[in-house]
């Protein structure tokens, strides 16, 4: 039996790179949105983004151009996940301490499993049936701990939630019908036409305006934006796709495990949310459901290659 292959260095510093600008993304939200809304942010964020990504994609030499065929899946995929995920994701870390929003939103892979079994039949394995009840576990742990936090706790709880269906919804749509575009300019464009329709809700509610004229926020506020535009979501976005390019996918995909970790983390010393036994172990019951996700596709994928040899 061969050696197995060590892991390449650029991808470990590309690895900690990632978990890092993603864990450290959550507690800012709430800065980000103090003086502008949810809607507003979210929309600059992704437009600006996404119009990067679409910038160095052309730098490339890539081609922007999106096939006739790839339209469906791009929008769809666009709805359900960026703009579901976005400004789910973004509510749900103001209403909780982020790092708990953050476990919430990162149950993507238990989503997937259930969505899959329901639409399609496909069982989940013992391996993932003992994640559901882990990830179960680990939602109903910090339930517990917050529910003396007031009435917003639940619809938070909620909301954290419905981000992770709608980036597992999201997924499964470019599982079923994967684009021909190169990776790049698709995320970019997908950014795009999310932050659209998320810009028209928030010029339509007001937003952006205070007593009827249009304000330019604080130095804080511009750089909790500007900082959550440009490094988590274009360079967290650039490392991923360099990972994706480097490590098989179930290897790239254990970084989502890491990511609540630092969050919740992070989020004690920056804004001193709880981090206690609880938190602990609402923490490990998500990361080992998660990394039984992931084992389980990995051993999926290798039955399926063995089949095609």
């Amino acid at each position: 039996m061969p050696a197995a292959t060590p892991l390449p260095t650029r991808a470990l510093w590309l690895l900690a790179l990632l978990t890092l600008v993603w864990g450290t993304n959550w507690p800012l939200f709430v800065y980000a949105v103090q003086e502008v809304s949810v809607w507003t942010f979210r929309a600059f964020a992704l437009l600006a983004a996404g119009s990067t990504l679409l910038a160095v994609a052309r730098w490339r030499g890539l081609s922007l151009a999106v096939p006739r065929g790839d339209w469906p899946t791009l929008l769809w995929a666009s709805l359900a996940y960026l703009v579901v995920w976005n400004v789910a994701s973004a509510y749900a870390a103001v209403m909780l301490p982020s790092g708990q929003a953050a476990i919430l939103g990162f149950t993507m892979p238990l989503w997937v499993a259930l969505i899959a079994w329901a639409a399609w039949g496909q069982r989940p394995s013992r391996r993932v049936v003992l994640a559901l009840l882990l990830g179960a576990t680990a939602v109903g742990l910090l339930l517990w701990r917050t529910l003396p936090g007031g009435a917003q706790v639940p619809a938070g709880f909620a909301l954290g939630l419905l981000a992770g269906i709608g980036w597992a919804t999201g997924t499964l749509i470019l599982k079923r019908r994967p684009l021909s575009m190169p990776l790049l300019a698709a995320t970019g464009w997908q950014l795009v036409l999310a932050g659209l329709p998320i810009a028209l809700v928030a010029l339509a509610t007001g937003e952006g305006l205070r007593e009827g004229r249009w304000f330019i926020p604080s130095w804080s506020s511009l750089i909790a934006i500007a900082y959550i535009t440009w490094v988590p979501m274009t360079v967290g976005n650039l490392a991923w796709f360099a990972i994706v390019g480097l490590l098989p996918a179930q290897i790239a995909g254990l970084s989502s495990v890491l990511v609540p970790v630092v969050a919740m983390i992070s989020g004690a010393l920056l804004r001193g949310e709880p981090l206690g036994p609880v938190e602990a172990a609402a923490m490990a019951c998500s990361a080992v459901a998660l990394w039984l996700s992931l084992g389980s596709r990995a051993s999926s994928d290798r039955a399926s290659g063995a089949t095609q040899r």
